[in-house]
Order: C-alpha cells, then structure tokens, then sequence
C-alpha cells in the first residue's frame, strides 16, 4: 500500500474536502462550521492536520497532534486518530502512527501520547497491538450547567 502524507492547513481545499468528513465521522456532532472555527483556532494553537492519500488521492485517515513540553518530558500529543471506516485493518491508521513516531522523534519527543473514549473498545485493541500502553486515567467535568 502506498500513502502519500502530508500536512493540511485551514484554508486549504483539502481541509473542508477531506478532513473535515473524517473528522466528522469520528465526532458526529461536530457540524462542519464548528470543524472550520475549530480546525482554525487549533492551528494557531499549534495543532497539526496530517492526512493519508492513498493512489488515488482518497484521504484514507488523518491525525491531528501538536509536540508539547510537559513536566513528564517533550511528547508529540495525538489529538485525533481516524481512519476513514471503510479502509480499517489495512495498515492504513499503522503507517499513520509510524510517521507520527517519526516525526516525534525528530521533534525531540520522549513519548507518543493520546487519549482514546472508554468505550472505543476497537481503538483500544489498535493501540494496544502498536505496543502502547494505558498510563493514567484522563478525568473531565462539564462545567458548562454547573
């Protein structure tokens, strides 16, 4: 399989044409002017779009990350992970993660990190056969009612 990577930037046409659906695939509620708002204000925080085209030109997964420096070391932090659903166990989402290694190594990065929902159960099984391990518990509270 051959996969073309490359990183997406807001305004660029690929952002709303093939980032943007996968993205939304993996958060339904996500309507696609709060992808826009949030894709732009993301990247100016430092978050980083990485989209794999297969032959074809198809956006076959992406990744969203940023490098940041923690009291626990440098990490290359995977905001988002997803493979478009129809080309799951192809290696696709391994080779995405390979780069993501890469590029965290370059980077200076002690550690690949991210945060998968309790019930995804099938990311978890991925995750787990990359050889990455569950190291702490990510806690959350709505303060949005409260």
């Amino acid at each position: 399989m051959s996969l073309t990577l490359t990183d997406v930037v807001p305004g660029d046409w690929r952002m709303s044409a093939h980032i943007r659906p996968l993205m939304r695939a993996l958060r339904p509620a996500l309507t696609e002017e709060d992808f826009d708002r949030f894709a732009s204000e993301a990247h100016a925080q430092g978050l980083v779009f990485t989209a794999a085209h297969d032959i074809h030109g198809h956006c076959a997964a992406v990744a969203t990350h940023r490098v940041l420096a923690t009291s626990r070391g440098r990490i290359l932090f995977v905001d988002d992970l997803v493979t478009d659903p129809d080309r799951r166990s192809a290696g696709i989402g391994t080779a995405l993660l390979t780069h993501l290694t890469e590029r965290a190594r370059a980077a200076g990065c002690h550690r690949i990190e991210l945060d998968s929902g309790t019930a995804n159960l099938a990311a978890h099984r991925f995750y787990h056969a990359r050889r990455m391990n569950i190291s702490a518990l990510h806690f959350t509270r709505d303060i949005t009612g409260t």
